[in-house]
C-alpha cells in the first residue's frame, strides 16, 4: 500500500496561514477559504487531512470550534480530519470528538503526561506529535527542549494509533525531509507513522513515498503555494510502489 497524503490546513484567527519552524512572528496569510480547499482535497482524493489549531495551541483556548465543525462537513464521508494544536485534557479531546473529529493529535501533552494518550485513546483515535531537534522533542511550541529521544517516545506510548514525526528545523522552510530519519521511526514501531516538514517539490513525495511502510506523508506550504497540487502528490504516492 502506498503512503496517503495528508494535506494539512493551518488556521489563526479563522484564517489560513503558515508558520516557518512555529514561528508565530514568521507568519504567511493565505487568502484561500478553508472550507474551498478541504473540498478541493476530498474532491483530488485525499483520504485524510490534517488540521492545526494554531490559537488553541499558543493558548489552549480557541476561537475555530465553529470553523472546525465546518472542515469535517466539508471533508465528506471519504475523508477524515485529525486534528491537533491544544489537546492538552481528556475534555479538549472530547470535545473534538463531539465535533466529528476523527482522530487527535497530542504532542507536548503526550511528553509531558504520558498517561492522557492512554486515556483520551479510549474513546477516540490518538495521534501522537514527536516535535524534534537532532531527534530529541521539543515542547511547548518548541521553546522547550527535551531529553527524550524520538526512539524513546515511539516505545513509550503503546496506545497510540500513529506518530506524527516532524523535524523543526525543516517545517514550513520546503527544504527536503529527514529521510533518514523517517524511515528510522518507520522501523522502529508497529504504529503508523505520518511524516512532516521540508516537502517542498514532487521529487520529496517521491523520496518520502519509496520508504516502504510509511503511512502518510504531511504537506502544507508547498500545496498552498502552488509547487504541486494534492492530485498530483497523490499520483506520485500511488506510483512508488
Amino acid at each position: 500500500m502506498s503512503a496517503l497524503l495528508y494535506p494539512s490546513i493551518d488556521v489563526l484567527g479563522g484564517d489560513v496561514v503558515r508558520l516557518q519552524q512555529g514561528d508565530y512572528d514568521r507568519v504567511t496569510n493565505y487568502a484561500a477559504s478553508p472550507t474551498e480547499l478541504v473540498t478541493a482535497y476530498a474532491k483530488a482524493g485525499c483520504r485524510w487531512l490534517h488540521v492545526v489549531d494554531l490559537d488553541a495551541a499558543r493558548s489552549g483556548d480557541t476561537p475555530n470550534l465553529a470553523l472546525i465543525t465546518d472542515l469535517v462537513a466539508h471533508a465528506g464521508s471519504d475523508m477524515r480530519v485529525q486534528v491537533g494544536g491544544g489537546v492538552r485534557s481528556v475534555d479538549r479531546a472530547r470535545e473534538l470528538h463531539r465535533l466529528g473529529v476523527h482522530r487527535v493529535v497530542i504532542g507536548s501533552a503526550a511528553v509531558q503526561n504520558p498517561p492522557l494518550v492512554s486515556r483520551v485513546a479510549s474513546f477516540i483515535p490518538v495521534c501522537v506529535g514527536l516535535d524534534h531537534r537532532d531527534g530529541y522533542l521539543a515542547t511547548d511550541g518548541w521553546t522547550i527542549q527535551s531529553d527524550v529521544s524520538v526512539t524513546d517516545a515511539l516505545d513509550t506510548f503503546t496506545a497510540a494509533e500513529a506518530f506524527l514525526i516532524t523535524d523543526i528545523g525543516r517545517d514550513g522552510m520546503l527544504t527536503g525531509p529527514d529521510l533518514a530519519g523517517i524511515a528510522a521511526a518507520v522501523n522502529t514501531t508497529k504504529a503508523d507513522v505520518i511524516a512532516s516538514g521540508g516537502v517542498g517539490s514532487l521529487d520529496d513525495i517521491t523520496s518520502l513515498g519509496m520508504i516502504t511502510g510509511l503511512h502518510g506523508v504531511i504537506t502544507g506550504r508547498a500545496l498552498m503555494e502552488n509547487r504541486f497540487t494534492a492530485a498530483e502528490a497523490i499520483a506520485v504516492l500511488e506510483g512508488t510502489r
